[in-house]
């Protein structure tokens, strides 16, 4: 009795594997190289110049500060053993107020400028995933991937990156 309920637990096991490896045999399955598909849409350079515009005032004050931060530093290398200790005084002051302004400056500015990058870069990451939900309803996938995430194929007719790249170009 015991081996028989082995061998059926056995046969049981059998059979199930053999279906979930013909079932997962039939999928279709897809995959999309999104850092690629990112990269090669025209909206992700737009988003890099529309950063430039929007904080070009204050990269140009930022550069301004660094500019003179170096100005005064070299004048200070320069010059130092003709000054007298009021002038080196002046100088050295003058550098604390430069470098805090610019430290005060920088790190927002960064992070600002970051924070709308970010914003841009998911509006396009959503505008990828839209397009390959699209497609893979479409043409009847069954799963998507993302290429980094496959090491190997044999069919490159899976590759769905190109007909990413193509739909979401053409959103503006």
């Amino acid at each position: 009795m015991k081996s028989l309920n082995k061998s059926a637990l056995t046969a049981a096991i059998l059979a199930t594997s053999m279906m979930s490896t013909a079932a997962m045999a039939a999928q279709k399955v897809g995959f999309v190289n999104v850092q690629g598909v990112f990269q090669s849409l025209p909206q992700a350079a737009q988003i890099q110049e529309s950063i430039r515009t929007e904080f070009k005032d204050q990269f140009e004050e930022v550069a301004r500060l660094e500019k003179d931060i170096k100005y005064y530093l070299e004048k200070q290398q320069r010059d130092a053993a003709t000054m007298s200790d009021k002038e080196k005084k002046e100088l050295e002051t003058k550098l604390i107020s430069l470098r805090d302004d610019y430290q005060a400056k920088v790190q927002p500015l960064q992070q600002n400028a970051q924070r709308r990058q970010m914003e841009e870069r998911n509006k396009i990451l959503g505008l990828i995933k839209q397009s390959i939900d699209s497609i893979a309803a479409k043409e009847k996938y069954d799963l998507v991937l993302n290429a980094e995430a496959v090491l190997y194929t044999a069919d490159e007719k899976n590759d769905l990156s190109q007909q990413v790249i193509d739909q979401v170009s053409k959103i503006k």
